[in-house]
């Protein structure tokens, strides 16, 4: 008998059990190792063996973390270990598809980001219109990402578009020639071609390991806060140097566990990539989950299953959360990086 996770129970259980690996991904940075240290975070505590008198604190702390990172990323993290990579990622890619469905019915999940709170790549406050003022701190997110390099007469793709919020966003602001979004969540590509009518703007279904493109086809490639969940860091890398024309741009954040910072830099480097900038993020990500909290909170309470409840807040970041305390700490670190392609020789093209 064939196993088809299509059901709502079958994609809130996969939103539940997506706490399994959250933070380096299926597969880890680059998809040879099963866990690596990013899913030894994930694993938030395991149980341990204590003395019987310090067996009460220890429950009441447990229990503490329990509520943070939710019910069910406290059942899921025991069980990790047994779930084999294509289980991992297929539950990943089913919470996709969950909130994709969901998107028609609530406009706060337009975005997925944990956002960016400061002034505008001009030093003043991004302008923006008043449907598209909820969503300001994940827009403002977006607005950082593009700003790094001019985008106007460019060809842009953006991997792990979502439900095509940002780019939308950026295609209306930044004025790139053409701009085409990919995600591998099909559900969510259907969402963005019904809701968006942009000239120049085009959405597709692919993986970001093996993208449906030409050669050399695009100016500038932006990856925002998706890469955590690839099954193998180095095939898309490759294949972000694959599809950019020489001296094209790479504009990449996202978040990982400090351990695999200069691990994730290796990458980097030995994928071709000339540093152009890089920047840690955190503080302002940070501030964002406080501002943004009110408004997580406000649907989480009226929406969210009261079993997945911890679990969607350590998700979506609020400031109650697990997530939070992890980037709070420094356990975690938020990134941005812009890179740029180099030729054959390893320096950059005239």
């Amino acid at each position: 008998m064939q196993f088809r996770m299509s059901s709502e129970k079958g994609l809130l259980l996969a939103l539940a059990l997506w706490t399994l690996c959250p933070i380096g991904g299926p597969g880890g940075l680059n998809g040879r190792e099963p866990a690596g240290p990013s899913c030894q975070t994930a694993r938030f505590y395991p149980i341990i063996q204590v003395p019987v008198k310090e067996k009460n604190n220890s429950n009441k702390k447990r229990m503490k973390r329990t509520a943070r990172s939710g019910f069910f990323g406290s059942i899921a993290r025991r069980i990790e270990g047994f779930l084999p990579f294509k289980a991992r990622n297929g539950f990943n890619r089913a919470l996709y598809q969950y909130l994709a469905r969901r998107v028609g019915e609530h406009e706060d999940l337009l975005f997925w980001n944990f956002g960016f709170a400061g002034p505008g790549s001009n030093g003043e406050k991004l302008p923006l219109a008043d449907s598209d003022e909820k969503h300001r701190y994940c827009i403002q997110l977006y607005d950082h990402v593009a700003s790094a390099v001019d985008l106007r007469g460019q060809d842009v793709l953006e991997v792990g578009c979502g439900c095509g919020g940002g780019s939308s966003f950026i295609m209306k602001r930044h004025l790139p020639r053409s701009f085409t979004a990919l995600d591998q969540a099909k559900e969510a590509i259907e969402f963005c071609n019904r809701r968006y009518s942009i000239p120049g703007l085009s959405f597709s279904c692919g993986k970001a390991e093996s993208l449906p493109f030409e050669k050399d086809a695009f100016d500038v490639v932006i990856n925002v806060e998706s890469s955590h969940g690839y099954g193998s860091l180095d095939h898309f890398l490759k294949e972000v140097q694959r599809v950019l024309r020489l001296n094209g741009y790479f504009l990449f954040t996202d978040f990982r566990h400090k351990d695999q910072i200069d691990e994730l830099r290796g990458h980097l480097e030995s994928s071709g990539f000339q540093f152009l900038k890089e920047e840690i993020i955190t503080p302002h990500v940070l501030q964002a989950m406080e501002l943004d909290h009110e408004r997580k909170m406000s649907l989480l309470n009226r929406k969210a299953p009261r079993l997945l409840f911890n679990s969607l807040k350590y998700w979506w970041g609020t400031k109650d959360s697990k997530r939070y305390e992890l980037f709070s700490s420094g356990e975690e670190i938020y990134f941005s990086y812009v890179l740029q392609k180099r030729n054959h020789s390893g320096g950059l093209s005239s």
